[in-house]
């Protein structure tokens, strides 16, 4: 290998943008997610649902089912074999649903499986379910309200001074009620499951957002040792929450897979989707705020309330960001939930935030609006000194300048307070804001670096890329830190077989990696530089400590980096294929104790919409968002992430809605026709703008999470522009046309 002396003027990586490294195995088709994968043998399972929603099982006739062409066997609970319960302790095993599938003939909900077919075609199983005859008894009207009944109580999630007295004695109060509907996740990609069993080890190719974590619930549920499973997702075709945790036709087709020492596909349909795989539960919050007669907020009271499944433990805690985003002396935030018949709920893109921050920015409104005070002026009125909720320094927080930032380039100058008093091309228009907050910690991760002798550099983690990036952000972190063109970082993830990388969830995936990456490269280098000391003679009689190592280069520390050597030249001549280092770091989410700072990410969105009253049709517009989210490793991704959020918030404000039907609990909009979501047409022009203000309390890169504060305030910015646009205040999201009847706007 001739040597490289030239000068080294290294390319820039970490904070500019690069496009997606695995977009040409994406548009080419050559991208494997999990239905993709297929094995001689393969066979394929289809679920049968419950019909009802409250009841039990009498009886299953799986005997037309089984006579048919191509069945290999029905399972109920009385063959599918044994299967357990994740105790509630498993930090490492966190599924919503922990009931396994066919443990009693007890129905919770409408589309709970009950039996399993499995055949050698699809097309054959799906003819054999619908075969099957399930009888019931004690059917009864299942209950799918959300309001508490008397012996269920909200319990106070955080509190400070005295809200109650301070509202009551107030000059300007806000007391209103908010509620959210149901939403049902929506990827394209449905969930899917494909087991293999050799006779010890599971092999699961899995749509999973957090492999590590579903490695160890499926060892639980099984009854196997971890380290006899092993779970694989190369490529995960969105997941926005629903495919967090685990849900059971994973279970399913692994206890098929081992008796019937098959592989087993198992796809659950769209209209599974919406009662299996978990939903984003529905809420009704009560506001109240107090404030003198100058905007300051003395008195916040936020109590919530939003359903869950019998026997399942999720929580939605809309009151997340209520107890920072803004300082007043006298706060208190209550949470309850309501068992209801109906499937298990789960994380959707900013669980709690999104439905609160909805909540709590339409009240700071019409707060702004009963003191006839700019909303934008009233929160900046607002601004906390440091977290009150906890008493401690925020870890970096610049809201106000978001604010601020975001009122500039907006235009927030020109806009008339004036009820549809804002005109454009024939159309009324409507602007409105809100701010909006985002949770910002790390979980345990940990990562290999390797330097080979063919001038490659391999990160592996066992961690996913769940469609925004995390390919493309390792490998731009390894590349500047190596000093090597990202081209020549090749990222490996998706296996449990890897050292074990963070969940894809609470938009703490990329700021998680961070430290251990950069141990892991810290760690490659130092074998490196031992390389070089022991078996380079271009460094002879160089001790390690007297070698530095930059731009993808060994030197000596009292020379330029020029003079040194590429990483690959040193392993040549000291006849090393590669060096590998590792890296680990302990998460700060969930941890006991009292933390030194508190860590979020903050940000704001100004929103346009068009009212055109003579056919009432409404349009969002424009929408700018500007977010403080510490140092951004890709600008490119990171707008794509804060863009999906923002359109998927157009369709929470105006479309998104499942509807369960009382007499049975089905949902009856469970298909991509009647689930109506937000289309190109229905998109704005969208602005974003990122503040540059790296968060190096969180890791030494100053990266924070963005994935799911795109989504938190953006549906109350929306219902504030309504009411702009309109003179009508939407409470009750989604905003239907019934609503916009009343306007007297003309």
């Amino acid at each position: 290998m001739s040597e490289d002396t030239s000068s080294v003027t290294p390319l820039p990586v970490v904070g500019h943008q690069y496009a997606r490294v695995d977009g040409p195995l994406k548009v080419s088709g050559a991208a494997r997610y999990s239905s993709d994968h297929s094995f001689p043998g393969m066979l394929h399972a289809v679920p049968v649902c419950a019909t009802i929603g409250n009841g039990h099982i009498d009886a299953i006739d799986t005997r037309a089912a089984e006579a048919m062409p191509g069945v290999r066997k029905v399972y109920t609970r009385e063959n599918i074999g044994k299967l357990y319960r994740v105790p509630k302790s498993a930090r490492d095993a966190i599924i919503d649903e922990r009931r396994p599938p066919l443990e009693d003939d007890v129905i919770r909900y409408y589309g709970q499986y009950v039996a399993l077919v499995v055949a050698d075609t699809f097309e054959q199983a799906t003819a054999a379910a619908d075969k099957v005859k399930v009888s019931y008894k004690g059917q009864q009207t299942p209950n799918v309200a959300v309001k508490l009944s008397a012996d269920e109580k909200p319990k106070a999630d955080t509190e400070r001074g005295n809200p109650e007295a301070a509202f009551a004695s107030a000059a300007v109060k806000v007391d209103q009620t908010y509620s959210t509907p149901p939403e049902t996740h929506n990827p394209i990609e449905l969930h899917a499951s494909v087991a293999t069993w050799d006779g010890t080890r599971f092999t699961l190719y899995e749509t999973t957002q957090a492999i590590v974590n579903f490695r160890g619930v499926m060892a639980q549920m099984l009854g196997v040792p971890s380290e006899n499973v092993r779970v694989v997702t190369e490529f995960l075709g969105s997941g926005f929450g629903g495919k967090l945790w685990p849900w059971t036709q994973a279970m399913l087709a692994a206890a098929a897979a081992r008796d019937l020492h098959k592989p087993v596909k198992l796809v659950v349909s769209r209209q599974m989707m919406f009662h299996n795989v978990g939903h984003r539960p529905q809420t009704q919050q009560r506001l109240r705020l107090g404030a003198t007669h100058e905007g300051k907020l003395v008195s916040l009271q936020h109590d919530y309330v939003y359903h869950r499944a019998l026997e399942c433990d999720y929580s939605e805690d809309c009151g997340e960001a209520t107890g920072f985003l803004y300082s007043t002396p006298n706060l208190r935030v209550t949470g309850g939930f309501a068992e209801r018949h109906v499937g298990p709920a789960t994380s959707m893109r900013g669980p709690g935030a999104v439905p609160g921050l909805y909540a709590l920015e339409s009240a700071v409104d019409e707060l702004a609006i009963a003191l006839k005070m700019d909303p934008v002026e009233l929160r900046l009125r607002s601004e906390p000194a440091i977290d009150e909720s906890e008493n401690v320094p925020f870890s970096s927080r610049h809201l106000k300048e978001c604010l601020t930032t975001g009122a500039e380039k907006f235009g927030w100058a020109k806009r008339d307070p004036r009820i549809g008093s804002m005109r454009k091309d024939g159309l009324v228009l409507g602007w409105g804001m809100a701010a909006c907050s985002w949770i910002a910690e790390r979980f345990p991760a940990a990562a290999s670096v390797t330097f080979n002798a063919d001038g490659s550099v391999r990160v592996a983690s066992g961690t996913q890329d769940i469609g925004t990036g995390t390919y493309t952000v390792l490998g731009q972190m390894v590349a500047e830190l190596a000093g090597v063109e990202l081209s020549k970082v090749n990222v490996v993830i998706g296996d449990t077989n890897l050292p074990p990388g963070p969940i894809s969830g609470g938009s703490m995936a990329t700021a998680s990696l961070v430290p251990a990456v950069a141990q892991a490269t810290r760690d490659a280098i130092d074998k490196l530089l031992a390389a070089a000391s022991e078996g380079d003679s271009h460094f002879a009689h160089a001790a390690t400590d007297q070698l530095a190592f930059a731009h993808g280069r060994v030197y000596r520390k009292n020379e330029s980096p020029d003079s040194g050597r590429r990483f690959e030249q040193v392993l040549t001549a000291a006849r090393r294929g590669h060096v590998e280092g590792q890296g680990k770091s302990e998460g700060t989410f969930g941890q006991p104790g009292k933390k030194e700072y508190s860590s979020h990410s903050f940000g704001t969105h100004f929103v346009e919409v068009t009212w055109q009253p003579e056919i009432a049709r409404l349009r969002v517009s424009r929408v700018l968002t500007v977010i403080d989210a510490g140092r951004i490793i890709n600008p490119l991704t990171g707008r794509n992430q804060i863009e999906g959020a923002v359109v998927m918030g157009v369709g929470m404000a105006l479309f998104e809605e499942t509807h369960y039907d009382k007499r049975n609990g089905m949902a009856v909009n469970s298909n991509l026709a009647d689930y109506i979501m937000t289309t190109h047409a229905d998109s704005p022009d969208m602005d974003v703008v990122f503040l540059d203000y790296p968060d190096l309390k969180l890791n030494e890169m100053g990266a924070r999470g963005i994935g799911e504060i795109g989504l938190a305030g953006i549906a109350a910015a929306i219902t504030n522009a309504v009411h702009h646009a309109t003179g009508v205040r939407v409470r009750d999201l989604p905003v239907h046309i019934e609503d916009l009847l009343a306007s007297k706007v003309a």
